[in-house]
């Protein structure tokens, strides 16, 4: 499984890290609310670990922003050292999938994760993006065009990604260079050279353009048949 711990407590990071990265688990840690909903957000993962108490932004905030603000339906545990009734409560109506107080074992964590996933592998709408004719495989990572297969790079799959989750709104030019780099973007403008090795692969071989440039905004990706009728948006210059 490949899942993504938000978790402040270090030394609780550390020994879930270990655990599943030592069962063939892979796991990405984000100690901040915030940085932790653009992570969960942006980059397809199987199942998310959210604890309670989180800086800047507490848990269930997270995961409310996560359903509604992002659409994002991968399968959520909440961690939390409360056992009320009503805590638990609060959590499932965040959108919560499971409950585990702290403390807890590791190998129940781990096989509470294993049987989330296991019953939402085969809803195609978590598995695979699609924007008119173009799709991105979230198991496979294989996007297509028209059935044609594209050859995409790491980076240039993660701001695929966003944008069509994203689609057809726009995305920021910051929150595309989060999802790739983090909180520590290069100083040069990398963005920018990423997005124009995406539009080769995505929008190159085709006549009809998908990857639309806001000026001053960011990128949006749409159908082929989408009008743009947006004052100021330009489908060539860079943003």
């Amino acid at each position: 499984m490949r899942i993504l711990l938000i978790e402040r407590d270090r030394e609780v990071a550390s020994k879930i890290l270990d655990y599943f990265e030592a069962r063939g688990h892979q796991l990405d840690t984000i100690a901040d609310g915030v940085a932790g909903l653009h992570f969960a957000a942006s980059n397809g993962y199987d199942a998310v670990v959210i604890d309670w108490m989180l800086p800047r932004m507490e848990g269930p905030e997270v995961l409310r922003r996560l359903r509604l603000d992002h659409g994002v339906s991968v399968p959520v545990v909440m961690l939390a050292a409360r056992v009320e009734l009503s805590d638990k409560i609060i959590a499932f109506r965040s959108g919560a999938d499971d409950y585990v107080t702290k403390p807890f074992d590791l190998p129940e964590l781990e096989v509470r994760l294993e049987a989330l996933v296991s019953r939402t592998e085969g809803r195609v709408t978590k598995r695979r993006l699609l924007v008119g004719d173009l799709t991105l495989d979230l198991s496979t990572l294989e996007a297509t065009r028209a059935g044609k297969r594209l050859h995409l790079y790491p980076a240039c799959r993660k701001l695929l990604e966003v944008l069509m989750r994203a689609s057809p709104a726009a995305v920021t030019r910051r929150q595309l260079e989060h999802t790739v780099w983090g909180d520590n973007p290069p100083d040069e403008d990398l963005l920018r050279s990423q997005m124009s090795s995406l539009r080769r692969s995505i929008d190159g071989p085709f006549e009809e353009k998908m990857i639309q440039t806001l000026p001053r905004v960011g990128y949006r990706l749409v159908a082929a048949s989408f009008p743009a009728i947006q004052a100021g948006l330009s489908r060539d210059s860079e943003a």
